[in-house]
């Protein structure tokens, strides 16, 4: 029985030094997750349940998935999950699961890991809209996006209250080439249908106590004038006697901007209607500032970048300073991911044991967060691996010294007269 006990503890050791060995060896392989060897004792059967135990036997090698220290990268595809959860990539005919997050876009646009697996998750409408449903290849766009014309122009601002009332001139009643005709003026760019820049100015007119004339010119013409061609304001602005905000108007104002010529040398087509909002607007005893000048309006763009926020939705940057989602990233979480069966190239699969997975985007419910830029390192301890390889060393040591023993025992029992 001895041999047999000394044979089984060999095994047993030979065994755990391999699992400590593929630990060591994947110390540096992103995203490995480490494997411990969990064994059990032996007893032969009896009728009174006692005896004394025949050895050791492997019952399980199983995978801690404890999370791995994260480290940034260069390449802004390169992802790492900061909690549970795995990224769901695809064949074409089966769905594995990966902590690895060394990602890049192939020739088609698609995300792959180097196996060329693709990364799965929700796409987005043409407008960024995310539509979740069922997971599929994610595909980076490779068009640029149409421009957009201006149809609404905010402005918050102060006019300084302290200024003296602009004498208007008779006909016309501003000279836009004339400081001493308006008190302060500002500029915004608006783009037509082309996506073609407008520059639009804006002169800032005292007309009388609390009320203000403003006037608009597109490449310096401007966008209302009378029958004659002499300027007109398009619109005009009180205030209440505490300076607050404009008592008139109350909402946003409809003008019209014609077709000019921009600086390009370039027509550009008449932009209708445009919402001028101005009910930001202040007069208190300070000087003359914009805080805030926003039009909805873009030129044509062409992608320059794309980025992966922490919710896993997939950022396009363009040229003109737009960005929108092109999709968002599944992760997957198990009940039992210990069950999962390893396929190798930090693969698994679900199996009966694991369950089935449990999909969401990340940071939602118990779905971690996602950092771009950055790996997840394998979770081996390289300390502990050397020093449970020489405890594992030691025991077989020990379990060939029984059988030695054992086999010195029978020869002095063959050796008897």
């Amino acid at each position: 029985m001895s041999f047999q006990q000394g044979l089984s503890g060999l095994n047993a050791s030979s065994k755990q030094l391999e699992v400590i060995g593929n630990n060591v060896a994947n110390a540096n392989t992103v995203g490995a997750k480490t494997s411990r060897a969990e064994f059990g004792d032996m007893y032969a059967s009896a009728i009174n349940g006692s005896g004394i135990g025949i050895g050791v036997n492997l019952q399980a090698v199983t995978q801690q998935f404890t999370q791995g220290n994260i480290t940034t990268t260069s390449n802004p595809l390169d992802l790492a999950i900061n909690g549970s959860g795995f990224f769901e990539v695809s064949n074409g005919n089966q769905t594995l699961y990966t902590r690895n997050g060394q990602f890049q876009a192939n020739k088609d646009g698609y995300i792959t890991s180097n196996a060329g697996l693709k990364l799965v998750g929700y796409p987005a409408a043409k407008d960024g809209t995310i539509q979740p449903g069922a997971a599929l290849p994610l595909q980076l766009p490779t068009a640029g996006v149409a421009p957009n014309p201006t149809s609404k122009i905010t402005i918050e601002m102060n006019l300084d209250a302290r200024k003296a009332v602009t004498l208007p001139l008779t006909t016309p009643q501003i000279d836009f080439s004339n400081a001493a005709t308006y008190n302060d003026a500002t500029s915004v760019t608006a783009f037509d249908a082309k996506g073609q820049d407008v520059a639009l100015t804006y002169f800032f007119q005292k007309a009388a106590t609390d009320t203000w004339n403003v006037y608009a010119t597109a490449n310096g013409k401007s966008i209302n004038v009378d029958a004659s061609g002499n300027p007109l304001p398009a619109t005009t602005i009180n205030f209440p006697a505490n300076g607050g905000k404009p008592t008139s108007p109350a909402g946003p104002v409809p003008i019209t901007i014609p077709s000019t010529t921009n600086a390009a040398g370039a027509t550009t087509l008449a932009i209708t209607p445009v919402a001028l909002d101005l009910t930001g607007a202040t007069q208190f005893g300070s000087g003359f500032g914009v805080t805030s000048m926003v039009q909805d309006g873009y030129t044509a763009g062409q992608l320059t970048g794309v980025s992966i926020e922490k919710t896993g939705i997939v950022m396009a940057t363009y040229s003109n300073g737009q960005s929108k989602p092109a999709g968002q990233l599944e992760l997957a979480t198990f009940r039992n991911p210990q069950g999962l069966s390893p396929l190798g190239g930090n693969l698994w699969a679900r199996s009966y044991a694991s369950g089935d997975p449990t999909v969401g985007t990340p940071t939602s419910g118990n779905i971690g967060s996602l950092q771009a830029g950055a790996l997840e390192q394998s979770n081996t301890d390289l300390t502990g691996e050397l020093v449970d390889m020489i405890t594992a060393q030691r025991v077989y040591q020990a379990n060939a010294q029984t059988i030695k023993t054992q086999d010195q025992v029978l020869q002095t029992l063959v050796n008897l007269r």
